[in-house]
């Protein structure tokens, strides 16, 4: 049986961020994206605690940690992972999604902290389509207090390609969401408490548009991986970055999209990769 322990670090205002860990060696922190909480993560921190300590943070609004707070932005993300690496003493991060936009700011601002950093599709915004282009329309189901809408735009905005669940007419793809956010379940619970973080997701991939170029500045290793189903603005936006970043390395997974490390994914296939740039 994989033994889990459960700590905390304090951020630089105060917030407690959790994390769950596991594993035994170098620490790895392995950092969750939109939509997601440590939990998400459990399965790709046991196929690799053979060979690591994994440190799951809960981003803030998430599960162990503490609120967003009303000056969220891209400080509180690297004032947050920070904190993690400080009491961690890890100088090594995996993230997915917009926790990969928070460690690249935190690369770009505190590159004494990190040594090696892996990111799987940061959805940074170079282009068209852009990963804001649903976020309107997302704000405003979710003001209304409509989350099974909200739940469903999220969906369809981050679809892989020929994903046939997200490519239900919406109608058809909302009443199922919102059956499923009606369960009594710690599944559904999790997922009305994840619905309306998805605006700070939002707010810091808003705030890195026009930044690409700011990355050039980051002088460490960095692993980009994609699947090879994934939304077109997702490999757009790793074909910018290693244009910027010196010291880049680009993988694509065959046969998987934006969730692959996710424990409903495939997490097997980002482990193997894991271990080859870490180790």
């Amino acid at each position: 049986m994989t033994e889990w322990t459960v700590d905390h670090a304090v951020s630089r205002d105060g917030t407690i961020i959790g994390y769950r860990q596991v594993g035994a060696g170098p620490s790895l922190v392995l950092l969750a994206g939109g939509m997601q909480s440590s939990r998400n993560f459990t399965q790709l921190a046991e196929l690799l605690a053979d060979h690591f300590t994994l440190h799951l943070p809960d981003r803030r609004g998430r599960g162990l940690s503490g609120p967003p707070g009303p000056d969220y932005g891209i400080d509180t993300e690297v004032d947050d992972l920070s904190a993690v690496l400080a009491q961690t003493g890890a100088r090594d991060v995996f993230a997915l999604s917009s926790g990969a936009i928070a460690t690249l700011w935190t690369a770009l601002r505190r590159p004494q902290m990190l040594g090696r950093i892996a990111l799987y599709e940061p959805p940074v915004p170079v282009g068209t389509p852009s990963p804001l282009d649903f976020v309107p329309r997302y704000e405003r189901e979710l003001a209304a207090g409509n989350l099974a809408a909200a739940m469903s735009t999220i969906m369809k905005g981050t679809s892989d390609r020929r994903d046939w669940f997200t490519g239900l007419p919406r109608p058809l793809l909302t009443a199922i969401m919102g059956m499923a956010l009606r369960g009594r379940d710690e599944e559904a619970a999790a997922i009305r408490e994840l619905v309306p973080t998805f605006r700070y997701d939002a707010q810091l991939i808003a705030a890195t548009a026009g930044h690409v170029r700011s990355f050039a500045a980051i002088r460490i290793p960095v692993l980009l991986v994609g699947g090879d189903r994934s939304n077109p603005y997702l490999p757009m936006a790793l074909d910018a970055l290693q244009q910027e970043l010196p010291q880049a390395e680009r993988v694509e997974i065959k046969g998987v999209g934006h969730i692959a490390a996710d424990n409903v994914g495939k997490p097997g296939l980002v482990a193997s990769e894991l271990r080859r740039f870490f180790i």
